[in-house]
């Protein structure tokens, strides 16, 4: 009877001292749950006081540019000092460019009215600056024609329309700007512009550069004919690009004249610069000469007397003029 009491003993012991052990494990788990519900809610706080803390430094960041700045009315542009050395007018360019008088000098996207003016079929470049405290400047390069390609339209009437379309020196197609447009009614007139012949009408896309070799070289050939010798002896009225390879050139006398488009052109004027004093000493004309080959050039001519006198050349317009002076 003693042993079984003693060993109920023993187990009762044993039984409180592994409740205890569990009872502090429990009380470990607890404390440290508890610490780490302390650590997150103390993490939240700490970002929540950023966050806020951004907020208000954003928006008070914000409402001082706005305040001083893009909303001040002592930065309100009161000149748009817009100068170009082209044709068009500064109220023609100002309305390309999308500006007015009044508006914030801080808050204009000066990008967005470089590219505006730029996507201008007219203008070859634009430069755009702030001139504090309310002075916008703007300086626009136009484009200057050199060429014209008269297209055949159909109308209303069902008929057909001649639709000129110009080019400069690099191939950039340009519509003739309208009489509000310019400033000078003269900087409308185009027939001192050679005309290109044999251009297929869908590389004319205003805007956009002509992709044709051929139009190109020829664009080229007249370039180069300009700082050539024959300037002023000869007049170039119309430039047939139809050929393969080759460019006919005819003269205001009806001369025609051939190039190879894609050889160097400063030899080839040359040559026809040589037959041309040659024609002068007989007191013939060139009625027919072909400049693309090296020797031996094909050429005709006949008595200056028996060809009426050329039409007098179009003049350059007085803007144009000034563009190249």
């Amino acid at each position: 009877m003693l042993r079984k009491l003693a060993r109920l003993l023993r187990i009762n012991r044993r039984l409180h001292r592994e409740n205890e052990n569990v009872l502090r494990v429990k009380l470990r788990t607890d404390q440290l749950h508890a610490a780490r519900t302390r650590f997150a809610m103390q993490v939240l706080t700490v970002l929540f006081g950023a966050a806020v803390v951004l907020f208000l430094g954003w928006r008070g960041v914000d409402w001082a540019v706005r305040e001083f700045v893009t909303e001040n009315p002592a930065f309100a542009t009161k000149t748009i000092d817009l100068q170009t050395e082209g044709v068009l007018t500064v109220e023609a360019l100002r309305k390309m460019a999308g500006v007015r008088v009044g508006e914030n000098l801080m808050s204009l996207d000066l990008a967005r009215i470089k590219r505006d003016l730029e996507l201008m079929e007219f203008i070859q470049s634009a430069a755009v600056e702030r001139v504090l405290p309310d002075t916008l400047r703007i300086r626009v390069t136009e484009r200057v024609p050199v060429a014209q390609v008269v297209v055949l339209r159909p109308n209303s009437a069902g008929g057909y329309v001649a639709v000129p379309h110009l080019l400069d020196a690099t191939g950039h197609v340009m519509m003739p700007p309208t009489r509000t447009m310019v400033a000078d009614p003269t900087a409308l007139q185009i027939d001192w512009l050679p005309a290109l012949v044999g251009v297929n009408p869908v590389d004319l896309k205003p805007g956009r550069q002509v992709e044709s070799t051929q139009v190109r070289a020829a664009l080229k050939l007249l370039a180069h004919f300009e700082r050539s010798a024959m300037f002023g002896r000869s007049d170039i009225r119309r430039v047939d690009v139809s050929g393969l390879e080759v460019l006919t050139v005819t003269t205001s006398t009806g001369g025609e004249i051939t190039f190879a488009s894609h050889r160097d052109f400063d030899t080839q004027l040359r040559r026809w610069r040589a037959v041309q004093d040659v024609a002068t000493q007989q007191s013939k004309v060139i009625s027919t000469l072909d400049v693309s080959i090296s020797q031996n050039l094909p050429a005709r001519w006949v008595e200056a007397s028996s060809v009426p006198a050329p039409p007098a050349k179009p003049a350059k317009p007085a803007p144009y003029r000034r563009k190249n002076a």
